[in-house]
C-alpha cells in the first residue's frame, strides 16, 4: 500500500513539473509551419506538420504528448537548416483516436506512411521518451529509409527503464491526468475530445505491456545513432551502455576508430527536465547530424 501511495504521488509530482515546463515551452515564440495536414495512413490518419527546408528530420514526439508541447522549443531553431517533419502519434494531438491494437511496429508503418505521402524517400529521425522507441522500431523496419537516429531518453525494452518507472506504469490511472497540461493540450486541437479517456487507457494499457524490440534488431542497425539520456532520467544506465555497445560504441577510439554512434549523458537532468535543456540538446543534435 505505502508503495502504491509513493507511486502516486511520484506520477503527481511529474504531473506537476510537466505542466510548468510545458508553460514555458508555449510561451516561447512559435513559428507556423509551411505545410500541414493529415496522411491517410493503414486504415486511419496521421497529422503533420513541416517546418524549414533542406534535409528530412521526422521528430516523433512523447506520450501524451503534441508536437508543440515536445518540440515548441526546438522546432524553430532546428528548421533553420533542416525540413523538420513533425509528426503526432495515433490519439495524440490533432490525430484522431482509434480503435487498432497500439504497437510500436504499427506507429512505426505510420511513420513511413507520413514520409510516402510527403514523397520523403529518407530522412534523419529523432524521438523522444515513447516516441524514441517508435524511432527505434522505425529503424529496424526501414534501414533504407533512415540517414541517422536519435533517440533521447529513451529504450528500446521495457527492462530499460528502472523498476520504479515501470512500476509507476503499471499503476497509471486516467484520473491522474485530470486538470493537468496533457489535457488542456489535447482539448485545444483533438478532433474528438470525448476520446480523451479511451486514448487514456489505451496507452496505460500498452505502456503496462512488457516489450522488447530485440537485442540481435538493434545490433543490425546500420544508421549511426546518437543516444541522449539525463542522468537521473529513469533509465538504467547499464542498460543504455549495453545498448550503446550493441551500436557500435563503447570502444577505445584511441587505439582504433572513432565509432560512428555517440552517446550522452546530460548531468543533472530527470526526463522531463532534459527536453528542456535546449542548448544543450541543439548543440549535440546539430553536431551529430552534421
Amino acid at each position: 500500500m505505502k508503495s502504491l501511495f509513493n507511486t502516486r504521488n511520484s506520477l503527481k509530482s511529474i504531473l506537476f513539473i510537466v505542466m510548468i515546463l510545458f508553460g514555458a515551452s508555449q510561451s516561447n515564440a512559435q513559428i507556423k509551419p509551411s505545410n500541414s495536414g493529415y496522411a491517410p495512413v493503414n486504415g486511419t490518419k496521421v497529422y503533420y506538420e513541416v517546418y524549414g527546408e533542406g534535409k528530412p528530420l521526422v521528430l516523433l514526439h512523447g506520450a501524451f504528448m503534441t508536437i508543440g508541447t515536445n518540440w515548441g522549443e526546438l522546432i524553430p531553431e532546428l528548421a533553420k537548416t533542416r525540413k523538420v517533419i513533425a509528426v503526432e502519434l495515433q490519439g495524440h494531438g490533432h490525430t484522431p483516436y482509434s480503435d487498432r491494437k497500439l504497437s510500436h511496429a504499427t506507429l512505426a508503418k505510420d511513420v513511413v506512411g507520413v514520409m510516402d505521402y510527403l514523397k520523403v524517400d529518407s530522412a534523419d529521425v529523432l524521438g523522444y521518451s515513447f516516441g524514441g522507441a517508435i524511432a527505434y522500431e522505425f529503424a529496424i523496419q526501414n534501414p533504407k529509409r533512415l540517414s541517422k537516429l536519435v533517440i533521447i531518453s529513451s529504450t528500446y525494452k521495457s527492462t530499460g527503464w528502472l523498476p520504479e518507472i515501470n512500476n509507476a506504469f503499471k499503476n497509471m490511472k486516467p484520473e491522474l491526468f485530470e486538470n493537468s497540461p496533457m489535457k488542456a493540450a489535447y482539448d485545444a486541437v483533438a478532433p474528438d475530445k470525448t476520446k480523451w479517456i479511451p486514448f487514456l487507457k489505451q496507452m496505460m494499457a500498452s505502456a503496462g505491456e512488457p516489450f522488447d524490440l530485440g537485442e540481435a534488431n538493434v545490433a543490425k542497425i546500420t544508421a549511426p545513432v546518437l543516444i541522449i539520456a539525463g542522468d537521473n532520467d529513469g533509465l538504467d544506465k547499464i542498460e543504455l551502455a549495453k545498448t550503446y555497445q550493441l551500436l557500435g560504441g563503447g570502444k577505445v577510439a584511441d587505439f582504433g576508430v572513432m565509432p560512428k554512434s555517440q552517446l550522452a549523458i546530460v548531468p543533472g537532468q530527470g526526463h522531463v527536465s532534459l527536453m528542456m535543456q535546449t542548448k544543450t540538446l541543439l548543440s549535440y543534435v546539430d553536431g551529430f547530424l552534421k
